[in-house]
């Protein structure tokens, strides 16, 4: 059985605009910490943007810091 198009698109549209969604809220709140508690700004931008939908949600899980923003 195949899948028909416009029901690929309903499926893959709502995960492509989630994870979109998270990697500018994870890029804004790395570029606005001092510091992350888990290693630096640059390897945390660089795992946000290649890891797709899961380097986000490391970030906030591990990487984000306790609030001091800048």
């Amino acid at each position: 059985m195949t899948m028909m198009t416009g029901e690929l698109l309903i499926i893959v549209i709502p995960i492509v605009v989630v994870e979109v969604i998270l990697a500018i809220l994870a890029l804004l709140g790395i570029h606005r910490m001092y510091g992350c508690r888990n290693g630096n700004k640059t390897v945390w931008t660089v795992i946000v943007l290649l890891i797709q939908i899961i380097g986000p949600i490391l970030y906030f899980v591990f990487g984000k810091g306790n609030g001091d923003q800048l």
